[in-house]
């Protein structure tokens, strides 16, 4: 596959499609960095695969990775209330989620 050809001109129309703005040298440096990610995939492709299978999903051999829970010991209520910046009656003060008209 050959390497697309990367301009100043590309730069900015992804730029543009990205919504990001760019100075003149964050441009130079990200087509830089995109011509070496393309060089790069070339090499890839040149490696021989014919006799690889393929790999759908890397974890396909693993079931449950989690622990079962387990309660441990609390944390004293004036220890955990401690570490909250608002309380309010033994309980922490949050920012109201939802307004009421």
């Amino acid at each position: 596959m050959p390497t697309p050809d990367l301009d100043k001109n590309t730069i900015k129309k992804l730029s543009k499609l990205c919504r990001i703005d760019c100075t003149d040298e964050e441009q130079e440096m990200l087509l830089q960095d995109l011509k070496k990610i393309l060089q790069y995939i070339e090499k890839l492709d040149e490696i021989d695969t014919d006799h690889v299978p393929p790999c759908n999903h890397v974890l396909e051999e693993i079931y449950n990775v989690m622990r079962e829970d387990e309660i441990g010991p609390l944390l004293d209520r004036n220890d955990f209330l401690s570490n909250a910046p608002s309380q309010i009656a033994g309980m922490i003060r949050v920012p109201p989620v939802m307004k009421q008209n």
